[in-house]
């Protein structure tokens, strides 16, 4: 039930970033819901094996480069999700951070962490 509930509120979450920021677009809430979905698979499953990889480098720049893994998560998300798109490198960096940053205050509220 937990896991529904948070992929519920990065749905909404995600289809309200579209709104605010200019360079992300998405057709609908259930293209939201599977957005959400896949971000979860790719951060479950495909991250972890990016950080082994870029160990050396996020140690370097006092893990900085988590910065732009979680932006190249949103590119790939973007890639395999058909009706969302992302402009450019930029505005997945900025949309990853923001929705990080909305996502802990929205789990925070809701007690649901």
């Amino acid at each position: 039930m937990k896991l529904i509930f948070r992929m519920l509120i990065t749905a909404v979450l995600v289809v309200i970033l579209s709104h605010v920021l200019k360079g992300v677009h998405i057709a609908g809430f259930t293209t939201a819901l599977i957005v959400a979905f896949v971000l979860s698979l790719l951060n479950t499953f495909i991250k972890p094996l990016i950080l082994i990889f870029t160990l050396p480098i996020t140690i370097l720049t006092l893990g900085l480069f988590l910065l732009v893994i979680n932006a190249v998560m949103i590119l790939f998300c973007s890639a395999i999700v058909g009706g969302f798109v992302v402009d450019g490198f930029l505005v997945a960096l900025l949309f990853s951070v923001i929705l990080s940053i909305s996502q802990s205050i929205m789990f925070a509220v809701l007690g649901k962490n």
